[in-house]
C-alpha cells in the first residue's frame, strides 16, 4: 500500500499508473471506518474491502 510502489516490473509510469491506486483506496476506505487488505492468490491477488454498516433503527 506504499505510495509510488509498482510491484510488477513490466509496468512503468510511461505505460500507465503512478503507484498511488492502492494507497488512495486504502485512505478512502479508512476514512469511512473500514479496512482494505490484499490476499495473495495462486494466480494474482484479491482485494478485500470491509466497511461498517450504518446503525439500524
Amino acid at each position: 500500500f506504499g505510495r509510488f510502489v509498482r510491484l510488477d516490473d513490466s509496468r512503468s509510469r510511461a505505460g500507465g499508473g503512478s503507484g498511488l491506486g492502492l494507497a488512495i483506496a486504502r485512505d478512502i476506505v479508512t476514512a469511512h471506518g473500514g479496512t482494505l487488505t490484499v490476499d495473495d492468490l495462486e494466480h494474482g491477488a484479491a482485494m478485500r474491502i470491509r466497511l461498517p454498516l450504518p446503525p439500524t433503527d
